[in-house]
C-alpha cells in the first residue's frame, strides 16, 4: 500500500510539473507576442495614415505625373478636361497619329522655340507637374517604402510630414484664391476637389502627430554616441546645408518672384528678362508702366490660366526649397541621434524630385538656347545638389 501511494504521489507531483511548466511556456510566448507587437506599433506607420496618404498623395501624384509626362491627357473625366482647358495644357496635346502620337510627351518638345510652339509655355507646364510630382512622392516613398531605420513611434517622420502638411495648406489655399477664375472655364469642380484632398490629408496627418504626442508613454532610447565634434543641439551635415543655403536659396528667390510679382526682372540671374519672355510671364503678367504693359495689356486677363500655372509652378517649388532648408537647418543630431534618420526621411525622396527637375530642364534646355536662355549653369547648380544629396541620403 505504501509503495502504491508514494507511485500515486509521484505521478501527480510530475503531472503539476509539466502543467506549470507548460503555463511558463505559454508565459513567454505572450511576452514574446507582446514585445513582438509594441516592437511592430513603433515601427510601422499606422495602417490609417498609410492608407489616407496612398490615396490623397497617390491621386494628386498620378495628375502631376500626367502633367509632366502627358500633358494635357484627360484622366479625370469633363472636370478634369475642364481644367486642362483653363491652364491652357492641351495644346500640346495629339494622339490623332496613333502609335505615332506625341500625345503631351516629351518627344513633342522641339529642339527651337518659336511663336507657334511655344516651348517656353511648355516649359512651365512640364515643370510644374515634375515640382508637383517631388513633392506629393516626398509624403508617398518615405511610408510606402518604409526603411528598418525609421520607427513611427521615435518620431524620424515627424518633421517630413509637419512641412509636408504646410504644402498642403500653401496648395490647397492657392487653389481657394482662384475659384472665380477657375469658374470662367467651369473648372471650380476640379479646384474644390483637389484642395479637398489636400486639406484631409493634412488634417488625417496632424491628427496622427497629436495622438503619437499625447498618446501612451513610448520607451526612450538610449543615449547614444554622437558624431565627433557635434552635440544635441548641432545641424546633422554642414555640407548639406551648406548646399541647400546656396542652391536652394538662389531658387527660392527666383520661385518667390514668380508667385509673388511675376512678370518682374530681378538684377539676377543674368538674362532674367529672356526668362520671362520664353516663359510668357511678360504676356499674362506684364509689368506696370512698361513696355510689354502697352503692348500685352489689354489681352493680360484672356491668360489668366497661364498666370495661374507659372504661379503654381513657383509654389511647388517654393514648398521643395523649405522642405530642404528645415531637413538642413531646423532638424537636429538630438540626444538619441536621431536627426540622421529624420533627415534621411527628406534626402531621399527630394533626390528623386531633383532628378525630375532636372530631367525636364534638360530636355528643354536645346529650345532655351535657341531663344538665348542658357541653362548650363542651372543644371550644373542642380545637379551638384543632387549628386550631395543621393551621396548622403543613400
Amino acid at each position: 500500500m505504501a509503495s502504491k501511494k508514494k507511485k500515486t504521489d509521484t505521478k501527480s507531483i510530475s503531472k503539476n510539473d509539466a502543467a506549470k511548466s507548460q503555463q511558463r511556456k505559454q508565459l513567454d510566448e505572450n511576452v514574446a507576442k507582446a514585445k513582438i507587437d509594441a516592437a511592430k506599433e513603433l515601427h510601422f506607420v499606422p495602417t490609417a495614415l498609410l492608407f489616407t496618404i496612398l490615396v490623397c498623395s497617390g491621386a494628386l501624384a498620378v495628375m502631376s505625373y500626367r502633367d509632366m509626362f502627358g500633358t494635357g491627357k484627360v484622366i479625370f473625366g469633363g472636370n478634369d478636361e475642364a481644367m486642362l482647358h483653363f491652364t491652357g495644357s492641351t495644346k500640346w496635346y495629339d494622339d490623332s497619329r496613333g502609335w505615332k502620337s506625341t500625345a503631351g510627351g516629351f518627344s513633342s518638345v522641339q529642339q527651337v522655340t518659336t511663336d507657334e510652339n511655344d516651348m517656353g509655355g511648355y516649359f512651365v507646364k512640364k515643370m510644374a507637374g515634375a515640382a508637383a510630382l517631388a513633392f506629393h512622392l516626398q509624403k508617398l516613398i518615405p511610408v510606402l517604402f518604409q526603411s528598418s531605420e525609421f520607427d513611427w513611434g521615435y518620431d524620424h517622420f515627424k518633421p517630413m510630414l509637419l512641412t509636408s502638411v504646410l504644402g498642403n495648406f500653401a496648395v490647397a489655399g492657392f487653389y481657394v484664391l482662384h475659384f472665380d477664375e477657375f469658374k470662367t472655364s467651369n473648372a471650380e469642380n476640379m479646384g474644390f476637389v483637389i484642395a479637398a484632398i489636400l486639406i484631409v490629408e493634412a488634417v488625417v496627418i496632424l491628427a496622427f502627430i497629436l495622438a503619437a504626442s499625447f498618446g501612451k508613454s513610448r520607451p526612450s532610447l538610449k543615449s547614444k554616441t554622437l558624431p565627433a565634434g557635434k552635440g544635441p543641439k548641432s545641424i546633422v551635415s554642414k555640407i548639406l546645408a551648406r548646399t541647400f543655403c546656396i542652391v536652394s536659396g538662389a531658387i527660392a528667390v527666383i520661385a518667390g518672384r514668380g508667385l509673388f510679382f511675376p512678370g518682374e526682372e530681378l538684377p539676377f540671374p543674368p538674362y532674367d528678362d529672356i526668362y520671362l519672355e520664353w516663359t510668357g510671364a511678360f504676356i499674362h503678367s506684364p509689368p506696370a508702366h512698361s513696355i510689354e504693359e502697352r503692348e500685352h495689356g489689354l489681352e493680360a486677363p484672356l491668360h489668366a490660366g497661364d498666370k495661374f500655372i507659372s504661379r503654381l509652378m513657383a509654389l511647388y517649388i517654393l514648398i521643395i526649397c523649405f522642405q530642404k532648408l528645415a531637413s538642413g537647418f531646423l532638424v537636429r543630431v538630438g540626444k538619441d541621434n536621431s536627426g540622421e534618420k529624420k533627415c534621411k526621411t527628406f534626402w531621399r525622396a527630394q533626390c528623386i524630385g531633383n532628378i525630375l527637375l532636372l530631367f525636364t530642364m534638360r530636355v528643354f534646355a536645346p529650345a532655351a538656347l535657341s531663344a538665348s536662355l542658357d541653362l548650363r549653369w542651372h543644371i550644373m547648380s542642380l545637379g551638384y545638389e543632387t549628386f550631395i544629396l543621393g551621396l548622403y541620403g543613400y
